[in-house]
């Protein structure tokens, strides 16, 4: 029988294919597809986490007291056990070999296999022993871990696999970490269903990049699917429907030809200039997180990179932060794979929902709310030696392109002078190093209404600003834009929200400086035309996003948009307002 489960759509569109669950786990795992030449190794590094626990057990048992001898030799026996049964060894070789997922993915895969099957169980005594076959695999996956540090191979097997003429995947999870995210853009996933999250959440935002159907907030969707199970994510209505019937499946099936086709059809788009109907050019910019990204952003007809998400650089590194070097050839991959065009880089944004797998002087990972803790400038304020090879390595690729820099969360006119001096310092030793550097401008992201409502003050400091849209709704209006609990609270559409995008870009203007939409809305085609009407003349959004925008930039009249502007903004409802208002200086 088939189960329909209700969550939130956040990608549109229609995946079907078998479900690919990712178990939680009290102990971070990575989770990465293997090459088929990588298996023989990885099952080795299984094999060697085992002894290695079964070496720690059995020196558990030799320092067990006299007094209570029995009882715990008799747990560590029954861990022993558990360790070497072929339901957990031989099964979890299984994933690594025919799966070719990495040695941590498999050992969790099979332990919610088994969990499942410990809480099916009737007997009291054999359910409880689920909680012992939970600490084994935790003791495997830490000395798997060690392994990986010692044997600095932490993002080995990255690459995607080969799955021609298998049945396509989805990926089911609680969640999925942003590091995660980045090694899953590159396999090959059709959709992604999460139990928690919102619209804004990074599963959400990195299904929309890959142009692939997601729905998050489930809350029950892992628990209730299985590995291997059929399911379908109806990405526009916010459904997963798991073992549907031929007829449904095959209603799905023709959505998706569907959806093909209308994806066939504004890929024509990709080379006609972004011009509306009056006449206005519209700077259409890419959103990318990494090096590889670029090229998609040159396929997709865009004229720079309005936002590289340099962060993405620090994570999945088992702690081991990039050095000076190694940020400088990932920039300047960038700026060369741009070919001149304009590449702006922010720099680190970590804390919140982009937790940093390293412990530093100041500590990150343990705060009460992250979202409104050390994070984004804050944190590379405080960590001045970090923050000090970063400016130095995007300075050093400015002198293979166009580069400009993008400060994240600023709130304080102070936090733009220090900026600054940092900046100048890391000029003056790189002058004292001989290295070559080209100017950079300097921007500020606005996603703090603070900044928003003292732009004038920021605006003597910084040459541009972005707008984060995402994190502007959030501290907005006291969201976290991660719990799906309150994910309905979440309005783009809210008054305040528009009154400080729009005031935000018309002081820009009046002061003469650049300013973009870098977040969510500026890829999101119901907000194109209230943008417009804004005076915005710069969109910064995924590559797979940028043909849906550009239609409705050619369709649209900008003075007439922003004749109507004034009246959506002072309506009860601006949403249905900027259908019935701004529709009309739409041609269709």
């Amino acid at each position: 029988m088939s189960i329909q489960i209700f969550g939130l759509p956040v990608s549109r569109g229609v995946a079907i294919g078998r479900a690919v669950l990712v178990a939680s786990s009290r102990v971070d795992v990575a989770h990465y597809f293997i090459d088929a030449a990588q298996v023989a190794a990885e099952v080795d590094r299984l094999r060697r986490a085992r002894d290695e626990v079964a070496n720690e057990l059995v020196a558990l048992k030799q320092e067990v007291p006299e007094e209570a001898h029995a009882e715990l030799v008799a747990l560590l026996d029954v861990h022993l056990m558990l360790l070497h049964d072929d339901m957990l060894a031989d099964a979890t070789k299984q994933w690594i070999t025919e799966r070719h997922y990495n040695a941590e993915w498999a050992m969790s895969a099979q332990l919610e296999v088994l969990a499942r099957q410990f809480d099916e169980m009737e007997d009291d005594y054999l359910r409880e022993r689920k909680a012992d076959l939970e600490q084994v695999v935790e003791r495997m996956l830490k000395a798997m871990s060690r392994s990986a540090r010692d044997d600095n191979d932490v993002t080995a097997g990255v690459g995607s696999r080969d799955f021609g003429g298998e049945d396509p995947l989805v990926l089911v999870a609680n969640d999925i970490a942003p590091a995660d995210m980045i090694q899953f853009k590159r396999s090959v996933f059709t959709g992604f269903v999460t139990d928690v999250g919102g619209r804004t959440s990074h599963t959400a935002i990195v299904a929309r990049s890959m142009d692939i159907p997601a729905v998050v907030g489930t809350r029950e969707g892992s628990r209730l699917v299985r590995q291997d199970d059929w399911v379908i994510i109806d990405g526009d209505e916010g459904v997963l429907i798991v073992d549907p019937s031929p007829i449904v499946l095959e209603e799905y099936r023709f959505r998706q030809c569907q959806g093909e086709l209308e994806r066939a059809r504004l890929d024509r788009l990709r080379h006609k200039p972004s011009v509306t109907l009056d006449g206005v050019n519209i700077e259409l910019l890419a959103n990318i997180e990494l090096p590889a990204d670029a090229p998609a952003a040159i396929a997709a007809g865009a004229v720079g990179v309005g936002l590289f998400r340099s962060e993405f650089l620090f994570m999945n590194r088992g702690g081991h932060l990039p050095d000076e070097e190694e940020q400088y050839l990932a920039y300047r991959a960038v700026v060369e794979a741009m070919n001149g065009l304009p590449v702006t880089i922010r720099t680190i944004d970590v804390g919140a929902d982009k937790p940093l797998d390293r412990l530093s002087s100041h500590a990150i990972d343990h705060q009460t709310n992250p979202a409104l803790g050390l994070r984004a400038i804050r944190w590379s304020l405080a960590e001045p030696e970090m923050f000090g090879a970063q400016l130095r390595a995007i300075l050093r690729a400015s002198a293979h392109g166009k580069v400009r820099v993008l400060i994240p969360m600023v709130a304080h006119a102070h936090e733009a002078l220090r900026v600054r001096e940092a900046l100048e310092q890391a000029r003056r030793q790189l002058d004292g190093q001989g290295q070559a550097y080209s100017h950079v401008e300097l921007g500020a992201m606005i996603e703090v209404p603070a900044a928003a409502l003292i732009l004038p003050a920021l605006l003597r400091h910084f040459d541009f600003v972005s707008i984060g849209t995402n994190d502007l709704i959030q501290y907005t209006l006291a969201i976290d834009r991660a719990d799906e609990a309150v994910a309905h609270l979440y309005d783009p559409w809210h008054p305040a929200v528009l009154q400080l995008i729009a005031t935000t870009i018309g002081q820009a203007r009046a002061h003469g400086k650049a300013v973009s939409v870098c977040g969510e809305m500026a890829g999101d085609a119901s907000f194109t035309e209230i943008l417009l009407a804004m005076g915005l003349t710069s969109f910064s959004m995924h590559p797979a996003q940028i043909a849906s925008i550009k239609q409705r930039i050619l369709r649209a009249d900008a003075k007439s948009l922003q004749m109507r502007l004034p009246q959506v903004l002072a309506h009860d409802d601006p949403q249905q307002a900027c259908v019935q208002l701004l529709a009309g200086a739409a041609r269709n």
